[in-house]
């Protein structure tokens, strides 16, 4: 198993080349200051002190010292009818004893929620990678969107002044002239609403992850094959995935807490001394007691669901491992599928696009209609923005795959 993210490792940066190993990705230590400044990793942090805490307490016991004091007036009848009185006061310490094999039991329970603790801070940190990964590809994809159709509206701008002097010098109709407004008009509406989307997703990521750069890159790099076959991918990720970890340690601590559950089937005794003081110092007695609960059904019940607890605990850890090895399994087939799948956008864009600028040449020719030329352009500029949203998304599912196996940034690091 532990050889496995190494041969991982290996393909991947085989695969990286020469050039840059993570392309159109934000710099390493930059991602990783800003994951440390993460509401929700500083929240993971802190319940990992106050799990540190709980350890402390449970190995020091809830079991301390009661000091009982108390004072009395002694009143006496004398037979000659009168009385006496006499001061009196009594003192006791006791304290309760926590059994043979409780205290172990206490210790490795805080230290199985302290460790539970520490996958916990893993998982935020990995989650919140998750949610900066998938904003950045949301920005460079509307980024994208935007630069296609801006892309877009320059062509048919141009196309639009061109058939607006056709028509003045009479070489083209009225009516080719409404169609190529409207097709300028359109684009410019879809370059409007691109740039609001790709503003909303900066500001998101701006406000979601403050002190990122957010520089778009001088180009977008090509999808590589990905290495390894689907068992090592799954097995990887199985390895590293948190919430396992954590389901497997919250099973874990809940069988111990089953088995301190049914140690208190024996009730813990209370042992002390106690010093009294009577008749006015006459009297002074010293001695020593022990007191034992009697067990009723309550600590019986306690046990019971103690032990249904950690069977529920079991079944949940089975249930989480299942989800998380389709999901590891989904997206391994999911990033292999992409690689393809953008190599056929890739060149359905580029047949197109020499489709649509043969179509312009034969308009300025004389040899077509503007209709087919425009339609030919919306085929194109289709073509051309699902191909790069293909390539990025190929390069987004790749980088998933590597984060989820710990192999895109040091997520374990302080």
């Amino acid at each position: 198993m532990k050889i496995i993210p190494f041969l991982l490792l290996t393909a991947v940066f085989a695969q990286a080349g020469a050039g840059e190993a993570m392309p159109n990705l934000p710099p390493e230590p930059v991602v990783v200051r800003v994951l440390r400044a993460a509401p929700m990793i500083q929240a993971a942090a802190a319940q990992l002190r106050a799990e540190e805490a709980h350890r402390q307490r449970l190995e020091a016991g809830t079991h301390e010292w009661t000091l009982r004091v108390g004072r009395q007036q002694r009143r006496e009848l004398m037979p000659s009818g009168g009385n006496e009185r006499y001061s009196e006061w009594n003192a006791a310490l006791e304290r309760p004893l926590r059994l043979p094999g409780k205290g172990a039991l206490d210790a490795t329970i805080g230290a199985a929620g302290v460790a539970i603790a520490e996958t916990g801070l893993g998982d935020a940190r990995h989650e919140t990678s998750r949610s900066l990964l998938r904003g950045w590809f949301t920005w460079l994809k509307e980024s994208a969107t935007s630069a296609q159709w801006e892309q877009q509206a320059s062509l048919l701008t141009r196309q639009n002044q061109t058939v607006q002097r056709r028509q003045q010098l009479g070489d083209a109709a009225r009516l080719e002239a409404v169609q190529s407004a409207a097709a300028q008009a359109q684009a410019e509406a879809q370059v409007a609403q691109a740039r609001a989307r790709l503003r909303m997703a900066e500001e998101e990521l701006r406000q979601r992850f403050p002190g990122l750069p957010l520089e778009l890159p001088k180009t977008i790099a090509e999808p590589q094959v990905l290495g390894g076959n689907e068992r090592e991918w799954i097995a990887a990720v199985l390895e590293h995935n948190h919430e396992l970890a954590v389901a497997v340690g919250e099973t874990r601590r809940a069988q111990l807490l089953a088995d301190r559950a049914r140690s208190e089937r024996l009730p813990d005794p209370t042992v002390g001394v106690q010093l009294s003081r009577e008749r006015d110092g006459n009297e002074r007695v010293l001695g020593a007691y022990i007191s034992i609960p009697l067990p009723g059904g309550a600590r019986y019940a306690a046990s019971d669901a103690a032990f249904a607890q950690a069977e529920a605990w079991a079944q949940r850890e089975a249930m989480i491992r299942q989800k998380v090895t389709a999901e590891a399994a989904t997206l391994y087939h999911a990033a292999t599928a992409a690689f393809p799948g953008w190599q056929a956008a890739h060149s359905a864009a580029e047949h197109l696009t020499r489709s649509a600028d043969m179509s312009a040449r034969a308009y300025q020719l004389g040899e077509g209609n503007l209709a087919e030329m425009l339609a030919a352009r919306r085929l194109a500029n289709d073509a051309e923005l699902a191909a790069r949203q293909a390539r990025l998304e190929a390069l987004e599912l790749r980088y998933r795959l590597l984060l989820d196996a710990h192999q895109l940034w040091d997520l374990d690091g302080d």
